[in-house]
């Protein structure tokens, strides 16, 4: 019997998620867009609404690609209790700097992994992240970075937003999209 070569697909559409798993020596066979709705359930913990946002990616793609692995993920914000996902304009995004500016708030990544054979794989990983203190001017130049863009938290831990960041507890990769 032949062995059938085994493929990735990831239901992402994050660069960033594409560049780690790359940097790790796994390149995606094919990039798959999920469409889902990442409306928080009413009561949902962060750990439980990242997981059912990567599984519910994971699954779009499931029909769509045999004998393939799908991984599927999730990334969000949490700043005290409040699940903080991605700013629809400009002023959403400078309202959620400034909220954590010179606060701590902790990175949820779900992550969900469907093996061909249909079984499927999840967890949780949570990262503490301290910003210092950021001006108005300071965030007003970052967002016209537009890195802030379709990201968690409106900002990319890997980029601009780099020099925010007063300390770290945890994945850094969680941080950037994919633990």
């Amino acid at each position: 019997m032949a062995n059938k070569k085994i493929t990735l697909i990831l239901a992402s559409s994050s660069k960033a998620r594409i560049e780690l798993l790359e940097r790790v020596g796994y390149k995606p066979k094919q990039i798959h867009h999920p469409n889902v709705d990442e409306s928080v359930l009413y009561g949902e913990s962060p750990k439980n609404y990242v997981i059912r946002l990567a599984e519910l990616k994971a699954k779009t793609a499931l029909n769509l690609y045999k004998n393939s692995y799908i991984l599927g993920a999730d990334t969000v914000i949490v700043s005290g209790n409040k699940i903080i996902g991605k700013a629809k304009n400009y002023d959403e995004a400078y309202k959620i700097l400034s909220k954590l500016s010179g606060k701590k708030h902790r990175v949820f990544g779900g992550i969900c992994l469907i093996s061909p054979k249909k079984n499927i794989v999840t967890r949780a990983i949570v990262t503490r992240v301290s910003f210092k203190y950021i001006s108005s001017h300071e965030i007003k130049e970052y967002l016209a970075t537009n890195e802030w863009k379709d990201k968690a938290g409106s900002y990319a831990i890997q980029g601009y937003a780099s020099r925010f960041i007063k300390h770290i507890n945890g994945n850094y990769d969680n941080v950037v999209g994919l633990s």
